[in-house]
């Protein structure tokens, strides 16, 4: 107890903030300053300079080049690393290398091999037909006959479409109103019938029916086909067998009909599949067929009947 008594109470010292040199002292509690940087004398360092010229280490620019790539280059880089030509003019472009591309796409890499590889055995072909000749399967012979064949298509088609036919269609719209009775003449017999309406690939007859168009070699009004009958030579074998017509107008000896063009108003000598042969002036050309004859005895002749045609010597046409 004595200890207790004797021992003397801790000292507290107490510290007081200071108060701003100048303006009225505050009753209240005091906000801290806020600390102020240090301002330094030395001016801050100026940015180094874009580069310019070629990137480090050999490196692609991302920006690509000055110059967009021609042709020549990209078709030569294409070929030297056996890639797609997009593929070539993006690495020319700054973009993905050709040979980070294949190792990406392997498998397409790999048909891109084969296809350049069918390129340096036969120089005559291209790019796409090489794909196309890997895709056929065939031999490149029968290839290049099918890439014939369709090109032959494509002639074909738009040689039609270059001709007008309102003339023919005309002549079969007047022969439907008027119900006038045609010789419709077959490779191997001719119908008398009226004419009901006409089809894309056939007509229709009264009484004979439905009639294809492609077995059909002639059409004519009936009256002008009895004065037309026995003038008309015809030779005996194609008169006994007719030549058949093949499917494929570009199989067909004449599908186009744009020769023809430059002769209309002159006489020309048509022989029909069926060994008739007639000499006439050419009236109109359609994209299908041929109008001959004089206006009112025309005669109608499919392109698909014709095994030749030549315009007529000057000594066969009838004196005046």
């Amino acid at each position: 107890m004595a200890d207790r008594k004797g021992r003397r109470p801790p000292m507290v010292e107490v510290v007081r903030r200071p108060t701003p040199a100048t303006g009225a002292p505050s009753s209240g509690p005091s906000t801290p300053a806020a600390p102020i940087r240090p301002t330094s004398p030395l001016p801050r360092p100026a940015r180094p300079p874009l580069r310019s010229g070629p990137p480090p280490h050999g490196r692609p620019s991302s920006r690509g080049p000055a110059t967009a790539p021609t042709a020549e280059a990209i078709a030569a880089l294409a070929a030297r690393e056996r890639v797609p030509a997009r593929i070539a003019k993006g690495e020319l472009e700054g973009k993905m290398r050709a040979r980070v591309w294949r190792k990406l796409h392997a498998e397409e890499a790999k048909r891109f091999d084969e296809a350049y590889r069918l390129m340096g055995q036969h120089p005559g072909i291209d790019l796409a037909e090489a794909f196309g000749l890997l895709q056929s399967g065939l031999t490149l012979e029968q290839f290049q006959a099918r890439q014939a064949r369709t090109r032959a298509k494509a002639t074909v088609k738009e040689a039609r479409s270059a001709v007008s036919a309102a003339r023919v269609d005309g002549w079969l719209v007047d022969a439907i109103a008027e119900k006038v009775p045609l010789a419709v003449v077959l490779a191997d017999r001719t119908l008398l019938d009226v004419l009901l309406q006409t089809h894309p690939v056939a007509f229709v007859l009264e009484r004979s029916g439905r009639v294809e168009k492609l077995a059909v070699c002639a059409l004519a009004r009936r009256a002008s086909w009895d004065v037309l009958l026995p003038r008309l030579a015809r030779d005996p074998r194609l008169a006994q067998k007719p030549v058949a017509v093949a499917r494929e107008p570009d199989r067909r000896p004449h599908s186009d009909p744009r020769p023809f063009l430059p002769v209309v108003g002159q006489r020309i000598r048509l022989v029909l599949r069926n060994g008739f042969t007639l000499e006439e002036p050419l009236l109109a050309v359609g994209p299908y067929d041929l109008v001959l004859g004089a206006e009112g005895a025309e005669v109608l002749v499919p392109l698909h009947a014709l095994l030749s045609w030549e315009p007529a010597p000057e000594e066969s046409a009838p004196a005046p």
